[in-house]
Formats: structure tokens, sequence, C-alpha cells
């Protein structure tokens, strides 16, 4: 199978980079802008545990991993569409999973024209090119914002999703609706994948684990939104490469009920209170956490839980990482690697 995988570079993009490539029967092509949102040299490193070596990277060539004989790596944006297109038509992919996007529900009120150029453009020349050389199927990250104020938990697909509460989950519900103009107009085979507050090794340095983390080492305050009273249905990030490699096969065809279109929600199922989060935290650190207890934050959302049913249904597997386990695992990659994982916690 010729796979390309979009963000490979970023945080979940990685980590389903290297669930494809120990088998060796895919052929793994991964594209990334490498923007400044974050540390690149997060990202860099994140390429380099693949094999991909930086000082080969250019944005005129393909290069090979030093790793793994099956995966070579582009450093190409998706708003690029005549080079986008010259690599879909060069490598005339099977399938596709996008997980290059502009990220984080905060910085979308400081910057909403990142999320229109990498979101909205970036994703309608994604689906052009993968309508133009016919795969067989593309899987896109969406993400449980979409679900916005939702107050019936846990969130099921067949949710109402009209009302999001930050432009990062309106951009995210649009590529839904792009998608499935595409799965209508050309019986293009989409999957957008709800994704529930992920987390594990590797993470971007903005998101609340690493947030938290760094805090911790640095014995700077953690700002601790809504005074703590928040459920989030953290997800372990093996559990979702896994998830998604195992869609890959799983292609909705012209009997689902919509038509080459689907919807499905990877989550934990498990809620956790955002202060029992941080005591993890603190536990596998071996160190205490300064809270600084903040108002409810506009965009935010007081829960998230998912519904997993549909896609235990379609792949026979539910995503079921035990917290402490994966806080460990974090913990453990985290103090091997936090010289590039700083971020200002002020701006968050």
């Amino acid at each position: 199978m010729k796979i390309l995988v979009t963000g490979s570079a970023g945080f979940i993009g990685f980590h389903v980079v290297k669930a494809l490539v120990a088998n060796q029967e895919n052929f793994v092509v991964g594209i990334d802008n490498i923007n400044e949102y974050y540390d690149i040299h997060l990202k860099y490193g994140r390429l380099s545990a693949c094999g991909i070596n930086e000082d080969e990277i250019s944005p005129d060539k393909i290069v090979h991993s030093s790793e793994h004989s099956n995966y070579h790596f582009g450093q190409i944006d998706l708003t690029d569409f005549p080079r986008l297109l010259t690599l879909f038509c060069n490598y005339q992919f099977d399938y596709v999973i996008n997980l290059a996007a502009q990220a984080g529900v905060r910085y979308s009120m400081k910057n909403p024209q990142a999320y229109v150029h990498s979101n909205l453009l970036g994703f309608t020349n994604l689906l052009e090119c993968c309508s133009h050389i016919k795969i067989k199927h593309l899987i896109y990250a969406s993400s449980s914002s979409v679900y916005g104020m939702n107050k019936k938990i846990p969130y099921e697909e067949t949710d109402t999703v009209d009302t999001p509460v930050s432009f990062y989950a309106a951009t995210k519900k649009s590529n839904e609706l792009m998608a499935h103009a595409y799965s209508h107009l050309f019986s293009l085979p989409t999957t957008g994948v709800r994704l529930f507050t992920v987390y594990g090794s590797w993470s971007r340095p903005d998101m609340a684990p690493m947030l938290f983390a760094n805090a911790i080492l640095q014995n700077k305050p953690i700002k601790v939104f809504n005074n703590g009273d928040m459920l989030r249905d953290f997800t372990y990030v093996d559990d979702v490469a896994k998830s998604i490699t195992m869609l890959l096969p799983k292609v909705p065809d012209k009997y689902a009920d919509s038509p080459f279109y689907r919807i499905l929600n990877i989550g934990n199922s498990q809620p956790v209170n955002l202060l029992d989060f941080i005591h993890t935290l603190e536990d596998e650190m071996q160190a205490k956490a300064q809270l600084q207890m903040m108002p409810f934050q506009s965009g935010d959302v007081k829960a998230t839980y998912a519904d997993v049913s549909k896609l235990v249904d379609c792949i026979g597997y539910r995503p079921d990482t035990p917290l402490r386990e994966g806080i460990k695992s974090f913990v453990g990659w985290f103090n091997n690697h936090h010289e590039h994982t700083a971020y200002s916690i002020e701006e968050l």
C-alpha cells in the first residue's frame, strides 16, 4: 500500500508514521511544512527518530529514511497546490491520512487567518488531489471540539454539531462538510476522526500535559481553568495511531448511511477530572505543582466524553490505555527530552 501522511513531523503524525512503517508491506511518504508555531527542534527530533536527517531536508527534495527503507519525507505545504498535485501524480497513493492542520483552540482567537490558510485552503487542495487520482480512502483528523457546548454526554457522532465555540472547532466542522461534498460529488471515500484530548510522548509543547510538566519542572504555577472543574477524555496517542491504521482498509462505500462518508470518535471513554490528571502527573514526576486557579476560559468546554461504539463496530478495537500507564510513559519520555519542549506558559 502506498500511503501519504500529512503533518508527519507533528505529534500524532509522527506516531502514525511509526505504526505504518513497522509493516514492510506499506510504502509511506510523509509531508510537513515544518512551520514555527512551536519550537521546530521538536519537529526535527520526531523526524530524526524516523530516520530523516535534518541536514538533508529542503523544500525541493524528497528525503529517504536511514531507519526505514519504506519511508520517505518531503517538506511540502498543503497550500502549495502545484507541488502537492505533482507529489500525488508521481506516487499515485492508495491511501491518505491527513493530520496536517493549524492546531490550538486558544491560538485561533489570536490568529484566525492561520486556520483559514492551513485548515481550509490546505484541506481543499488535499481533497482536490485525492479526487484527481481517485485514492481508495482519505482519513482526516477532526476534533472533539466540534461538539461545542453539547450538554449530552457521552458524545455520539449523530449529535448536532452546529454550535462551535472556537474558530478552530469551526474549521474542523468545515472540514467534515467539505469532505462530505467530495464524497457525494466524486464518490471519494472519506473518514473523519474526532480525536479526544490526545496525549503521550513527543506531544506539542502547547498542550496541557507538556505545559503542566514544564511548569512542575521549572517550579512555576499551572493555570487551572474553571478552578479545575473540567473533565477531559484523555486518549493515549498509541491508541489513536493504532485506531487510524486499522481504519485504513475499512473503506466507507456507497452502501454506508451517507455514501462514501463516515465520522468516528476516537477517545478513551473514561473522562478524567483535570485535577486528577495533574495529581497523577505529580505522582509520576515525584514533584508538587503550584496551582493557579483561573475562571472559565472563552473557547473551552467543560467536559469531553467519547462514545466509541461505532469505532469498535468498525475495527474491533477500543482505545483503553489507563491514564496512569499513559502518564508514566509520557513522563519517561519527557525526562529525556524536555530541553526541546519549553513553552511560554503565560501565552496560553
